[in-house]
């Protein structure tokens, strides 16, 4: 019988024992790390307490773990709240990887300082992870550095056998970051939302900096760029776990479509404020969102909010801060959801990312030690915010300054609630143009068009959150301009060039008659166009084309119906699924479908596609398999045929929201029989299981192989819908987001129209129909071809639909 371990660990400072019990943290009382003992110092030298290797020097220089030759670490906290000191009154002495024997100095500090700046130097010695740990007993009263043993530990197992020191820390290869923006907020939320699955203390390291992989606002403070090489460092009981599925994350992406690894040294991407004009009447900045607009200037100026610093129940203070941030977190939430149910997943996975920052470990670290110290709830929680957003605005990489607004935005949310103020929606005069220092993502969110023609603000750029929304709210937007546009007076004339970037102060009549003839004539054409929205998309000798819209959601299907819309011929349903921590329930795509069939009303074909991710559309939270090139990997139907559970649940929902109205489904990315006869026939068993009449299914004709085989799918499919954008893409062997080969990537191309030609000809011969529903659909160029071709549908983005019906008019 193997006897147990035993390990014996030195005192790493002399001083005064005290149980973990009395620690005032309950991280540590409540032994969430290990079990051990606290030491009340008198010297301030951290020393070795055997001999072992240094797993992790904490950036603040703070904390040291070391893992001995017997397989456990032991974890060396010094001090209380000390992490907010960022290293000031710590000397590391080691470095992550040094091999050292019992008696090493590993960090030196200044008692004084930290004592006081910090909550306590009360030192924590803890034995990780707990589970190897059979028997545990401390020394009591005075023990002396080195001498003293302080604690000693039976372990499980026979030690060494089953978990050798080498592998006490778990680390990932290097892992090459492929966002073409680097690790900013969104890649970073979804990256600390996984980690905070795991009990593992979680680290990514870049360089020789490291900061919490749960922390969003460290993540983001590493300016981890495109093709940096970064690692994942955990420890603890669930650590390769942890490491295993985090660096899969990175690899996948983040959620975001993988870009071509740099060919050589990038510059840094920095804010560039333009030259002030030689003209005084126009004021030039950064053309962030496009379009022109004639208005009067109306300055948005944003009153601090009232915040007392000193409170005197620090518990009262605690629990005010957490309801604050509980209320936010419910308001984001809600905010998330409607915009997921409104088919606007850009804009969700705006404040989806926010509703991550008020998790995020930094930031509720400063907030809670304040209040410790006796601030108030809205003081602790100004600071933090003001501080990381400073940070983050110093930053040289221009998207991840930009973020700095998205934290001043969450931080003003909590702010309000703590303060009691109550915000209501501001209401502005029609034609206003908004001239602010910066707005904030939920400002821009808010605007109403019709009110707002258009904005600019003297801080921000194209990369930022509210330039992204500006662009789809269509509301023309100049960032950075000339400081002089907040000495405007409310009520000045001005022209707004969003896409040149440049603001005209009081425009002579002819500049104002010149833009509103521009105008004019854009306006004209369009009111014809949309007059006649609703009127069949005939030609002129008689043949009729339904014109169908591509949407995302509900708001899509609405407008669609407003702009004479024959049908929705593509709704992709990734949108319920982007942009979020955990796949949506059975409810919620239920009623996403349903929602869109009613709003179609029973007149108009629903066309739903199954689950299209993969490729270019990862998950977080869909683990799949690392490929070199995922666009000729597990993607469309693929993923789904391999989790039928996943495409069982999406195929009952399409089929309940049948009973709301005419509702097809169709299959992306079918390059053989086989496929399509095993989605079919998990259609069939679903339909019978919730016994409603059979539906349409239809096939996407994306690849080459589909598109050769169309004679023999048409014998079996009810009807064709040509994806031309991965058509082009795999007809020419050209990746459509390279940025060499995109402007070649041409669906006109002879190979790619032979393609649809001979699609629609199988069509027709078994009296399918067939539509396109990738870009050609809307393509000037392309529709009369396609129409000759004989396709009987165009499905097209929804703004789009009376353009294209009147085109189809003249033909």
């Amino acid at each position: 019988m193997t006897e147990p371990m035993r390990l014996e660990l030195k005192a790493p400072l002399s001083g005064v024992v005290v149980p973990l019990d009395d620690v005032p943290d309950p991280v540590f009382a409540g032994r969430m790390v290990g079990d051990g003992v606290s030491i009340d110092p008198v010297t301030a030298s951290l020393t070795a307490p055997c001999d072992g290797r240094v797993v992790l020097i904490h950036s603040a220089a703070h904390a040291v773990t070391l893992a001995s030759p017997q397989g456990v670490e032991i974890l060396m906290h010094v001090g209380l709240d000390t992490v907010q000191l960022k290293g000031r009154g710590f000397t590391a002495r080691v470095r992550a990887g040094d091999d050292v024997r019992a008696g090493d100095v590993l960090i030196d500090f200044d008692a004084d300082y930290v004592a006081t700046h910090a909550r306590s130097l009360m030192t924590q010695v803890v034995v990780t992870p707990p589970e190897r740990v059979a028997a545990i007993r401390s020394a009591t009263g005075v023990v002396s550095a080195g001498v003293d043993t302080i604690l000693s530990v039976t372990l499980k197992n026979g030690g060494a056998a089953t978990a050798p020191a080498t592998r006490a820390a778990v680390r990932s290869e290097p892992l090459v970051v492929s966002n073409a923006s680097g690790l900013h907020a969104r890649p970073a939320a979804v990256l600390a939302s996984r980690a905070k699955q795991f009990t593992a203390d979680l680290r990514l390291r870049r360089g020789g900096n490291e900061v919490n992989a749960r922390s969003v606002v460290g993540i983001m403070g590493l300016e981890i760029a495109h093709g940096d090489r970064i690692e994942i460092v955990g420890s603890g009981p669930d650590a390769d776990e942890a490491v295993r599925s985090l660096s899969q994350l990175i690899r996948d992406g983040l959620g975001e479509q993988a870009a071509a690894p740099p060919s050589g040294e990038a510059p840094s991407a920095q804010v560039v404020r333009p030259s002030r004009s030689e003209d005084p009447n126009v004021l030039a900045g950064v053309a962030a969102s496009p379009g022109l607009a004639i208005g009067h200037v109306r300055q948005v100026r944003h009153e601090a909010l009232r915040v007392v610093e000193h409170a005197s129940d620090a518990r009262v203070e605690r629990r005010a801060l957490d309801a604050a941030l509980e209320h936010a977190k419910a308001d984001l939430d809600a905010l998330h959801a409607r915009l997921q149910q409104e088919g606007a997943g850009d804009k969700a996975a705006i404040f989806a990312a926010h509703r991550e920052l008020l998790d995020d470990p930094d930031l509720l670290e400063v907030a809670g030690d304040a209040v410790s110290r006796g601030k108030s709830a809205a003081f602790g929680w100004q600071l933090a915010c003001t501080r990381h957003a400073d940070r983050l605005a110093t930053l040289k990489n221009e998207l991840l300054a930009a973020r700095a607004n998205d934290v001043r935005d969450v931080g003003r949310r909590v702010l309000e609630k703590l303060t009691g103020v109550d915000v209501d929606p501001v209401s502005y005069e029609a034609g206003t143009i908004l001239v602010a220092e910066e707005l904030t993502p939920s400002e821009m969110a808010s605007l109403d068009r019709a009110q707002v023609l258009g904005v600019c603000t003297t801080t921000g750029g194209a990369s930022s959150h509210v330039a992204i929304l500006a662009r789809s709210l269509e509301i023309p937007l100049v960032a950075g301009i000339d400081p002089l546009a907040l000495d405007l007076p409310d009520g000045t004339p001005v022209i707004l060039d969003g896409a040149g970037g440049a603001m005209r102060v009081k425009p002579s009549t002819v500049e104002v008659d010149d833009v509103q003839q521009r105008q004019r004539d854009q306006s004209r054409e369009r009111r014809a166009q949309h007059a006649q929205a609703h009127e069949p998309a005939t030609t002129l000798d008689g043949h009729r084309i339904e014109v169908e819209a591509n949407i995302g959601g509900l708001t899509d299907a609405e407008q669609a119906v407003a702009l004479g819309a024959d049908a929705v011929g593509l709704f992709r349903t990734e949108f319920l699924f982007l942009h979020r921590a955990t796949a949506p329930t059975d409810e919620e795509q239920r009623a996403a479908y349903r929602d869109v069939a009613r709003a179609l009303g029973r007149g108009r074909r629903l066309v739903v596609r199954t689950l299209d991710v993969g490729g270019d559309k990862p998950l977080p939270y869909l683990a799949l398999p690392r490929e070199d090139n995922p666009f000729l990997g597990e993607r469309g139907v693929r993923v789904t045929l391999n989790r039928p559970e996943l495409l069982r649940a999406q195929l009952r929902a399409i089929l309940l929201a049948a009973r709301e109205g005419r509702v097809a489904v169709m299959f992306p990315m079918i390059a053989s029989l086989d496929e399509w006869r095993a989605a079919r026939d998990l259609l069939e068993s679903e339909r019978r299981k919730v016994d409603v009449p059979p539906i349409e299914a239809g096939i996407m004709i994306e690849v080459p192989s589909a598109a050769l085989l169309a004679d023999r799918f048409a014998a079996e499919v009810d009807f064709f819908s040509i994806g031309t954008n991965d058509l082009t893409q795999y007809t020419l062997a050209m990746d459509r987001g390279h940025p060499r080969l995109a402007p070649h990537v041409d669906g006109l191309s002879p190979a790619v129209l032979r393609l649809v030609d001979q699609t629609a000809r199988a069509a027709r011969q078994h009296r399918r129909r067939t539509a396109v529903c990738g870009g050609l659909a809307a393509d000037p160029q392309a529709i009369p071809l396609l129409v000759g071709f004989g396709i009987d549908e165009l499905s097209v983005s929804v703004p789009a639909i009376p353009a294209v019906k009147a085109q189809i008019r003249r033909l």
